[in-house]
């Protein structure tokens, strides 16, 4: 099997994707993307469904993380940038010149790889959101805390200790703690980028749970280099290879019943 991108053509790449009754929130449209010269992303189009998760599986370096930070524009931080194409979300070109980036990243909750909570109280941690907003009622951030700890399963276990540090919770009570940050805002979209790579297995059990949970009251994207954690917690997956969207569809479709031979080789172990 040919691996170069030359081989990739355009007719590989499948869009299956059972519409919901809800519709799109995210919407790329012939996205390409490169650092300096070198091309990272391949004409990729793809519709996020509202209220779904969403897992991005692929071997590493296939762009699923580089395809994630464009949604936001994380990658504007990054010398040489350079897109064509574009990234609707609920029908706003987000590329567009003049957009508001910092008001986008409001309307994104960002999870990373490794836990990054600040250096400040777990009360602290969660109404961070709201203070670079400027809100200030007492009992708009004590709600706020109380509806995203809750939301992400953490209430119970620090309820009693909310202006203790946040560096003193466990590595997956602070994952936890960053997607009640993540939620305090009341985002449209929520990204994780591999949030369970840096968890032992129980901490990752309840993160899934807890993205479960989730589910339905956020749309979820979700990168990961876990086929079964793909298949666990999302709805829709897709699969990404040398920059390019290969094939995209419901969960079940993608890991039973794939179209194409890329998709089948991948996720029964062949390669990656």
């Amino acid at each position: 099997m040919n691996t170069d991108v030359q081989s990739l053509t355009f007719t590989d790449t499948i869009y299956h994707v059972k519409r919901g009754g809800q519709g799109a929130v995210l919407e790329i449209n012939n996205l390409d993307l490169w650092y300096e010269a070198a091309q990272a992303l391949y004409n990729v189009t793809m519709q996020i469904e509202k209220g779904m998760v969403t897992a991005m599986i692929g071997p590493s370096g296939c762009g699923k993380s580089t395809l994630l930070r464009c949604i936001n524009r994380m990658n504007d931080l990054i010398d040489g940038l350079r897109i064509k194409g574009e990234v609707r979300l609920n029908g706003e070109d987000i590329y567009t010149r003049g957009a508001d980036v910092i008001a986008l990243r409001k309307r994104m909750g960002m999870v990373f790889q490794k836990p990054n909570p600040f250096p400040m109280s777990i009360f602290e941690n969660v109404i961070y959101p709201l203070r670079v907003d400027g809100v200030t009622d007492k009992t708009v951030l004590e709600e706020t805390v109380e509806r995203a700890l809750k939301g992400s399963a953490l209430w119970n276990e620090v309820k009693d200790r909310l202006q203790e540090s946040a560096l003193g919770m466990s590595g997956g009570q602070q994952q936890r703690l960053c997607i009640a940050r993540a939620i305090a805002g009341d985002p449209e979209v929520l990204l994780m980028d591999e949030p369970c790579s840096a968890l032992d297995p129980i901490a990752t059990a309840k993160i899934e749970d807890l993205i479960n949970e989730l589910a339905g009251q956020y749309t979820i994207v979700i990168v990961t280099h876990n086929m079964q954690q793909a298949a666990r917690v999302s709805n829709n997956t897709a699969f990404m290879y040398l920059g390019r969207l290969i094939e995209y569809g419901d969960t079940e479709t993608i890991f039973q019943m794939p179209k194409s031979l890329r998709t089948q080789d991948y996720v029964t172990g062949r390669f990656g």
